[in-house]
């Protein structure tokens, strides 16, 4: 209790000297207050980051005093930055909750749980590196935050089949879902984002330089090698950095609730439901798949059929939410904002990029910076920052944007280090009940291992 007041005072007094600098600097120049801002905002990532890695306060809280610190600061008005609970992507999630808790509730999750179980012998490798395989080619064609939505429900029932701590194949279906949107257009957003400023680039390319757009499935050459990094790694040494949270304490009593009403369910199952909880997953699938409606329209219009079937009363569904995961989430959406509009992460890029000349170090540099980046904001705002600064120094240095572009796409995906790394990440957070630091310690040497791939073999596809 001491430790945590003494954390807190430090927090509140930081609050304090960085007011008074927000004050002093009202009074400077427009520039001088567009740097000081930055510096803000940084100083208010650094007491988040310190909050996290200690976790003296739930995480939750801590990412909910973001938005707080930041409208207090002036970075960021209240409205855009307590709107992200309204985000799409936080939507998705509550939606998938609830469709995924009709798949327990009937009993379907249970059937592909035994089945997955009987195919691996119960082998806990064997079910790892199957999840990974599976999960990376769906989400090589699908949205991965979409993949792990719909998946995840499947994933904890098969590790409850096979009596596995579902927090030993969570993350690994988390980060092969990034790996595996790495190989198509349409896997992730960063690919398309980059994509669209190639394209915009190629129409304006000075004379005697060739710049174009990258195919649908050009991003395979080195997405392909990413995933089967993902899997060599698991199947080698992946699995030893895996974390038991069975023995796990809750961080609050909602949880605990949550997760004594799961494992009480087990034995009233509604299997004459199961027809309609499965046809209503696959519709939200093919829906997804189609786009023929949004991810969270389609997820939502699931939501609503599951409770109309009967497949889940009103509030099986308000229980499903794994709110934990919902506010994590939410919250440090601002930080995305702030890292933006007060030029924090430009500052960041343009100060490093500015001192180097070598094209392969520029190349490691522009990687390096979106995977630190990528771990604290949106992929797809990390992906839509970084491009409009790599790809014109790469023309006016004379050098081949699309190395750099390929970079900032998949190293914008392949981040493991935090929970708020990318959606998929978050998502798993909750149910796995990690903590942050299990991210960084069973994320460290896959980081480290796709981004020197990504500064190796990206040169040699596409040459600077």
């Amino acid at each position: 209790m001491r430790k945590r007041i003494l954390v807190l005072l430090g927090y509140a007094l930081s609050i304090v000297l960085l007011t008074a600098v927000s004050a002093h600097a009202a009074e400077a120049a427009a520039e001088e207050v567009n740097n000081t801002h930055a510096y803000i905002t940084l100083g208010v990532l650094l007491a988040a980051a310190v909050l996290f890695f200690t976790e003296v306060i739930p995480l939750p809280i801590t990412a909910v005093l973001v938005p707080v610190a930041l409208t207090t600061f002036g970075i960021i008005k209240p409205g855009p930055a307590f709107a992200n609970w309204g985000d799409t992507t936080v939507i998705l999630f509550m939606a998938m909750f609830i469709v995924g808790e009709a798949i327990f509730k009937t009993g379907f999750a249970d059937k592909v749980g035994e089945t997955t179980m009987r195919l691996s012998g119960g082998n806990e490798l064997k079910l790892l590196i199957l999840t990974v395989i599976v999960i990376g080619a769906m989400s090589s064609v699908l949205s991965n935050t979409g993949t792990v939505a719909v998946t995840m429900p499947i994933v904890i029932a098969m590790c409850r089949s096979s009596n596995i701590v579902p927090s030993k194949l969570l993350i690994p279906a988390a980060f092969a879902s990034s790996l595996g949107g790495t190989i198509t257009l349409i896997g992730t957003p960063p690919n398309g984002i980059v994509n669209a400023m190639l394209k915009a680039a190629a129409e304006n390319a000075p004379e005697g330089m060739v710049i174009r757009a990258f195919g649908f499935f050009e991003f395979a050459k080195m997405g392909i090698l990413l995933l089967i990094l993902g899997i060599l790694y698991y199947a080698i040494i992946g699995h030893r950095f895996l974390i038991d949270t069975s023995n796990r304490e809750q961080e609050n009593q909602d949880a605990e609730d949550t997760e004594t009403a799961i494992a009480a369910s087990k034995t009233k199952r509604r299997t004459e439901k199961m027809f309609y909880s499965v046809g209503i997953f696959i519709f939200v699938i093919v829906m997804m798949v189609t786009e023929i409606m949004p991810l969270h329209v389609a997820a939502m219009f699931g939501v609503c059929l599951v409770v109309i079937s009967g497949c889940l009363t009103m509030r099986e569904a308000f229980n499903a939410v794994d709110w934990q995961t919902i506010w994590l989430f939410a919250g440090m959406l601002s930080m995305s904002t702030a890292m933006s509009q007060s030029g924090a992460a430009k500052l960041i890029a343009e100060t490093i990029v500015s001192k180097v000349s070598n094209p392969t170090a520029i190349l490691a540099v522009v990687c390096a910076i979106t995977a630190i980046l990528t771990n604290f904001m949106s992929n797809t705002a990390t992906a839509a920052l970084m491009g409009p600064l790599a790809i014109p120094l790469a023309i006016q240095t004379g050098i081949n944007p699309m190395p750099l572009a390929m970079g900032i796409a998949l190293s914008a995906s392949c981040c493991f280090l935090t929970p708020i790394a990318t959606p998929p990440n978050t998502i798993v957070f909750g149910p796995g009940k990690y903590s942050f630091m299990d991210y960084v310690r069973t994320g460290w040497p896959l980081q480290l291992a796709s981004f020197i791939m990504c500064v190796v073999l990206i040169p040699i596809f596409w040459p600077m």
